[in-house]
């Protein structure tokens, strides 16, 4: 069996009660928002898991609707959800390519830097700039080059 790999998305710094004020009133106001991908960058997509095996393992619950978010969050009190604006999608053998050509930045599953995922953009800064000193410049530019 292969190494499976997580892909931690980028913090939008926001919660959904932020990004849309429907979500104020509701129990998922608080929930994270991270940028899932450069298609259908307007679509919200839920995800939920939960960590197995002492944390060497999670169970993975994506493209949910917010109603079966709610019944595994009730069934179960370690379940974490977070949702993603847009999406990245593949051909066959798309991906492995991209694996290969060193497209993607991959890192073994960790479940400390893992559960941290929602602090406003620290952990994934971390992550990537910690991999190299061009990946670290990367990781500390600003979203607007305006800023820089």
């Amino acid at each position: 069996m292969g190494t499976v790999g997580v892909i931690l998305n980028r913090p939008l710094g926001q919660t959904l009660d932020q990004l849309d004020n429907q979500f104020k009133h509701g129990s998922f106001g608080k929930v994270p928002v991270f940028e899932g991908g450069p298609v259908e960058k307007d679509k919200l997509i839920v995800a939920a898991w939960e960590w197995l095996d002492a944390n060497k393992s999670f169970k993975l619950y994506f493209g949910i609707d917010l109603e079966k978010a709610e019944s595994l969050r009730t069934d179960n009190t370690n379940i974490n959800i977070a949702c993603f604006l847009g999406h990245s999608g593949w051909s066959p053998g798309q991906l492995e390519s991209e694996l290969d050509e060193k497209s993607w930045i991959v890192s073994a599953l960790d479940h400390e830097l893992f559960s941290k995922m929602d602090q406003k953009g620290e952990t994934w800064r971390h992550l990537v700039g910690g991999m190299g000193d061009d990946l670290k410049l990367l990781a500390d530019a600003p979203d607007d080059p305006l800023f820089n």
